[in-house]
This record gives structure tokens, sequence and C-alpha cells, in this order.
């Protein structure tokens, strides 16, 4: 009874091994190198904003609603664009500048935000969330009490708290993004999480389920 047929010989008569690997794919160009190509193909700069955009808009929306999240990443990217020239491209990714404009941007809104988290330090009530609570990464973990510490830090330092909360930067980021030293990071984070603690402990309606919502900020 025949066999299998067996493969075709090799040179010398020795049967070919399995068939090589496909080459894997070349990894796409980084941020670094879409803005510096950018400089002479300006399109290429829409691999940035589809890269990054959905992010920066989330960010913007969890501290200001949606209506002013579309204006300021529209902005950021905006500004993005125009000064990409001055790009350090020794920083192969662009995460940390972008969030760094939006926070500028953001930071000309402050008296909206300190008044959103204060009413909802007082009424319970989110007038924030509530222009987009169907979303599933709501402002939940915003609850009265944290709300209420929230207002009351510097906006230096609660930007530096919800970049690294909210944005998942590193300290390293948030040092590039804001242009501040890597110890007035940590010095303001410090701060932050020491007035959010002292706010959370003095406040017994802040309940454990709560708290686990926000472990980063109050570690």
């Amino acid at each position: 009874m025949p066999g299998r047929p067996r493969p075709p010989a090799g040179p010398g008569g020795v049967p070919p091994g399995p068939p090589p690997a496909a080459p894997a794919a070349a990894p796409g160009p980084d941020d670094a190198e879409i803005i510096a190509q950018s400089l002479e193909q300006p399109e290429l700069f829409a691999g940035l904003y589809d890269h990054h955009a959905p992010d920066i808009h989330r960010y913007a929306a969890r501290r200001l609603g949606e209506e002013a999240a579309d204006d300021i990443t529209a902005e950021t990217f905006l500004i993005a664009f125009r000064t990409r020239e001055r790009y350090d491209t020794t920083h192969r990714l662009a995460r940390p500048w972008l969030y760094g404009i939006a926070a500028n941007l953001i930071g000309k809104h402050r008296r909206t935000e300190v008044r959103a988290l204060r009413a909802l330090a007082r009424t319970g009530q989110d007038p924030v969330a509530a222009s987009w609570s169907e979303r599933s990464d709501d402002r939940i973990a915003v609850q009265a009490p944290l709300a209420g510490a929230l207002a009351g830090l510097s906006p230096g330092d609660r930007h530096v708290l919800l970049l690294v909360a909210w944005a998942d930067l590193g300290y390293q980021e948030v040092a590039e993004a804001l242009q501040i030293p890597l110890g007035t990071v940590r010095s303001r984070l410090n701060r932050a999480r020491r007035k959010v603690r002292e706010a959370l402990r003095i406040d017994p309606s802040f309940t454990q389920d709560e708290l686990e919502l926000t472990p980063s900020w109050t570690k």
C-alpha cells in the first residue's frame, strides 16, 4: 500500500524544511516621524489626529463636558499643527505635548470647571456628566465629596492630579506636558492627594465602593 507522498527533495537529496515565515510587517512611523514628515507633507498630520484625538477628547469631556471637549480637541490639534516645526523630535511620542496643549486650553475654562465641581459637591448633580451620561466612561468616580476636594485644589495641582488619574500619564510625561520640573510634579501630586484624602476621611458619606473607583488619587 503506497505511503503518503513525500515532498520533493532539495539540493543533495535532503527534503526541504517548512516554508520560511513571512517577514514581519515594518512598524509604522512614530509620532515624531509623522510630525517631521508633515512639514513637507501636511496631510500626514492627520495620522497624529487619528491616533490621539479620541483620548484628548475623552479627557476634556471628563473635565468640562462634551460640547467643550469638541472645541478643545479641535483647537488642540490646530495649535499642534501650527507649531509642529518647534516640536522636539527626540520625544518619539507626542502624547505629553498634546495633553499639555489641551491642559492649557482647559485652564482657560477653570471657572466653569470649578463651578461644576462645586455644584456637584453641593447638590449631588453633575452638570458635566449630565451632558454625556449615556457613555460608559462617564464621571461616576467624581462623587460629591471628591468633587468638593477637586474644586478646592489650585489649578496647577488639579492639572497634575487629573493628568495622572484620568489621562494615565506618568510623572515624567506630566512634567513634559506642563513644562515643569519632575520634582514639581511630585510635590503637586502629593499635595493634591493629601487634600483629597483629607476630604474623603472627614466625609462619612463617601463609601468604600466609591473609594475603590479612584484608587490612584488616594495612594
